[in-house]
């Protein structure tokens, strides 16, 4: 996300734009048999249609036994990297509580996003995580600094898009794999090949070459397939016409 982007978004919409860029995130979560002392760990993220974050984690992983028992974390969101002044760029943290969840729709999405992770996912020790938000604080620059409810950084379900967005992804990558491109390397001036659509969303789509990803926002949110349609055969047509210039 460009800072000439952040600046354009409400604080909310900021702090949901910068968790759908990431892949990764730092949790923490308060130690159980250190007298609550905060422990930071790597974690792989994801968010889910509304932007609520997604995760898989291990059994056997600290932060695991933390958040058994205490469901309250933090998972901060950096979007400073490769800035020449990282304290010019956006970083928020995002407060909420967290649960296992046993939901196939969300589990895919994430694996969709991680690919990697479906070996793991397989594991008797690795579960699916869905984090409640409640707040967040978002930095995006100096003086850019906002608490933010949970209300003003979710967005509102769209459950025809949800049951929608495995066919459609699917569909992007087997027959429209040429748009991907397209959206990557014209719309978002991004190196490599082989980019793929891992989700999308009432806002925009995501994408990923290797370890590589990639937010591409729609012109207007929408709320189904068709208009899904619309909105990304616009996006290839504005990426077709800016090649072809």
């Amino acid at each position: 996300m460009s800072e000439a982007e952040t600046r354009e978004l409400s604080p909310g919409a900021q702090i949901r734009a910068l968790m759908r860029s990431l892949d990764r995130a730092t949790l923490s979560t308060g130690m159980a048999e250190k007298d609550g002392w905060p422990y930071g760990s790597l974690v792989m993220a994801a968010v889910d249609q509304d932007g609520s974050p997604l995760l898989l984690l291990s059994d056997l992983a600290e932060h695991t036994t933390n958040l058994k028992a205490d469901p309250r974390v933090c998972l901060l969101f950096d979007g400073t990297g490769g800035l020449e002044e990282p304290l010019t760029g956006a970083r928020a943290s995002v407060l909420g509580r967290i649960e296992k969840i046993d939901d196939d729709r969300m589990a895919e999405r994430y694996l969709r996003h991680h690919p990697s992770a479906r070996m793991f996912a397989e594991f008797k020790d690795f579960n699916f995580y869905r984090v409640s938000v409640e707040r967040a604080h978002i930095v995006a620059g100096f003086g850019k600094i906002h608490w933010v409810e949970a209300v003003d950084i979710l967005s509102e379900r769209a459950p025809e898009l949800e049951e929608a967005e495995a066919g459609i992804v699917a569909h992007m990558n087997e027959d429209h794999a040429d748009a991907n491109q397209l959206y990557a390397s014209v719309l978002l001036g991004r190196d490599g090949d082989g980019w793929e659509m891992t989700g999308c969303d009432a806002e925009g789509c995501d994408l990923r070459s290797g370890g590589d990803v990639a937010r591409l926002d729609y012109d207007a949110p929408v709320r189904d397939a068709d208009e899904t349609r619309k909105a990304l055969v616009a996006l290839v047509k504005r990426a077709r016409q800016s090649d072809a210039d």
